[in-house]
């Protein structure tokens, strides 16, 4: 049994490596849209309501495509089982690079109409990754170190989110700007193209490796029985809760930034702080993958994460235009999520309340300070949103049985949150309340989120961490 499973390990090193590749150009791409927001907002004079569309039609994008394959999938069966993961990555990739290149178009024509449309066929290209990528990568070993895969895969996610925000900030805002500094549509023109070839390089590269092919058995599951189950009813929320506040408090850090009462900074140094945030969700993974993995000792888990986090945080520090004196506020940080993660225990619904109750604290300061106190305060929620939705989504199908994989195409459309709650803050911050009070909104999304966590502490027992583990 041994030898089957390092034989197995082996065989799929190529073809994880492969789909880590996509995992980082899919983060990458991802969190362009926090560069597109205010680059947006001012090339076409938009309200934050307006700007906001950016993240509704993106993310709105996920819940189409999941409820339209749901439909399939109840009507005709799963088409991923008919067609295979393979040909499904490779048709999710094709689409989301046929997005990246209708931003052509779009900036030729500087209509923000057509940025949206792109921004929603990207958004259906990467729900087709997310419906296939996440199972695959899960599917790629044993089934004991499943847990530790995908997080890894997602932690790669991550990096690309983190350096998103400087290189493509700086494609955008410096290296393909107007000679004269000031800011055209057609800066993202080239970037976009440049993506949208990067993506079908890396469809190239997946074609011509040889993936194994997995077929599951189909079961009707006639009828929404997901649903009776009430952890994965309170669980389609708190992905919403999740992806929404995560989106939001994204979406609105440059401009928080840039306000004087909190540090007054240009775009250009705002995109580097930004930079953290996401950073934070990458150092969170990567000790989230040690914690979770219960074959090794609590001393040898300590020592891994201290050295795991060092060594991404100076990574980090090497991305980010920024000074040790400026980023070094991160390690306290770092340090808290540490305590955080020893409070939890490792089990799911405790440490998600513990992330979810420091997240709100965090969101207070940053809506009741000012300075830095309030800048620190606002970067710091991403190390701590970083285990978020793996706990939800392992949460949310734990005991569904038969109704796993229905109720897991419920959880992508929660998807939905990252769509309506940047919008719906948007609207709060174009009122009298102001950009910073809006961030109230994502307040009550971690506070549901905790009580979705004590919940299922107090009601479901011994879940496992890491078991059909997804991420976004």
């Amino acid at each position: 049994m041994t030898n089957t499973s390092e034989k197995t390990r082996t065989n799929y090193t190529v073809p994880l490596i492969t789909i880590t590749l996509l995992f980082f150009m899919w983060g990458f791409i991802t969190c362009m849209n926090d560069i597109l927001i205010p680059y947006l907002k001012k090339i076409f004079a938009l309200s934050f309501i307006e700007a906001m569309l950016v993240q509704f039609c993106f993310f709105g994008a996920y819940f189409i495509g999941s409820l339209a394959y749901f439909v399939i999938s109840y009507y005709k069966g799963d088409p991923i089982n008919k067609i295979g993961y393979k040909a499904g990555i490779i048709s999710g990739i094709i689409l989301s690079a046929i997005g990246c290149a209708l931003f052509y178009p779009a900036a030729t024509f500087s209509v923000y109409g057509l940025f949206l449309g792109a921004l929603f066929v990207l958004g259906l290209g990467f729900t087709i990754l997310q419906i296939t990528a996440n199972a695959y990568v899960s599917l790629l070993g044993p089934e004991d170190s499943a847990s530790s895969r995908l997080n890894m895969t997602q932690a790669f996610n991550a990096f690309g989110t983190t350096i998103a925000p400087v290189l493509g900030g700086h494609l955008i805002f410096e290296f393909f700007a107007d000679a004269d500094g000031s800011i055209s549509a057609e800066a993202t023109r080239i970037p976009y193209l440049i993506f949208a070839v990067i993506l079908l390089l890396v469809a190239v590269l997946i074609y011509n490796v040889k993936l194994p092919s997995f077929q599951a058995e189909e079961t009707e599951t006639k009828g929404l029985g997901a649903l009776k189950f009430p952890q994965l009813r309170l669980g389609v929320l708190g992905i919403f809760c999740y992806v929404g506040g995560e989106v939001a408090v994204g979406s609105f850090i440059i401009s928080f930034l840039e306000q004087d009462s909190i540090m007054g900074l240009s775009e250009s140094v705002s995109k580097n702080y930004l930079a953290l945030y996401w950073g934070g969700a990458m150092i969170g993974r990567f000790l989230g993958a040690i914690s979770l993995n219960h074959g090794i000792s609590a001393t040898k888990k300590a020592v891994y994460m201290v050295v795991a986090a060092t060594l991404v945080f100076l990574l980090i520090f090497s991305i980010v235009n920024l000074d040790f004196s400026q980023i070094s506020f991160f390690i306290g940080f770092i340090v808290l999520n540490f305590v955080a993660f020893m409070i939890g225990k490792s089990a799911p619904a405790r440490t998600l309340s513990v992330f979810a109750s420091i997240n709100v604290m965090l969101l207070l300061s940053a809506i009741f300070n000012s300075g830095e106190l309030a800048m620190y305060s606002i970067l710091g929620i991403g190390i701590f949103n970083s285990i978020m939705f793996s706990n939800i989504y392992t949460l949310g199908i734990s005991g569904l049985g038969k109704y796993t994989s229905q109720g897991s195409s419920l959880l992508v459309m929660a998807i939905l949150g990252g769509a309506l709650v940047p919008l719906i803050q948007g609207a709060i911050a174009d009122s009298e309340i102001g950009v910073q009070k809006s961030f109230i909104v994502p307040v009550f999304c971690y506070l549901y989120i905790l009580y979705f966590g004590i919940y299922c502490s107090r009601k479901l027992k011994n879940v496992a961490v890491g078991q059909n583990v997804s991420g976004h």
